[in-house]
């Protein structure tokens, strides 16, 4: 089972294992008080894309197929993600304020698709 929480929310034993999606640290959150995981930045949106996005619920459409696009490009790194979630409840964890429009959503949908290139099925 895969969940999604912004890092600001406090961590707690039912988030299971906890994966940070951002490229960069959050503001104002130390490492302990995040109880991260993993830090899965290479897995984040490139900073041209989120720099892009900037997280405009007007460019999300695009946003999702040029993330889709990035995550495509390294499989690998996508299936070892997956393979350290398989088992067990993972949560994705990102700090942007927007619960419906950020890059965890979309890494979400394509873990649990299981597919290599990150197409949904």
């Amino acid at each position: 089972m895969i969940l999604l929480k912004r890092i600001y929310e406090p961590a707690s034993a039912a988030d299971g294992f906890r994966v940070l999606v951002d490229r960069l640290w959050p503001r104002g959150i130390s490492k302990a008080r995040a109880g991260v995981d993993l830090w899965a930045k290479e897995l984040a949106p490139s900073t041209e894309l989120r720099t892009w996005f900037h997280h405009e619920a007007a460019n999300w459409d695009e946003f999702v197929i040029r993330y889709r696009a990035e995550l495509a490009a390294q499989p690998d790194a996508v299936a070892a993600l997956r393979a350290q979630c398989a088992g067990r409840t993972t949560t994705l964890l990102y700090g942007a304020k927007d619960e419906t429009h950020n890059q965890a959503v979309v890494l979400k949908a394509i873990l649990e698709s299981g597919d290599a290139a990150g197409e949904d099925r």
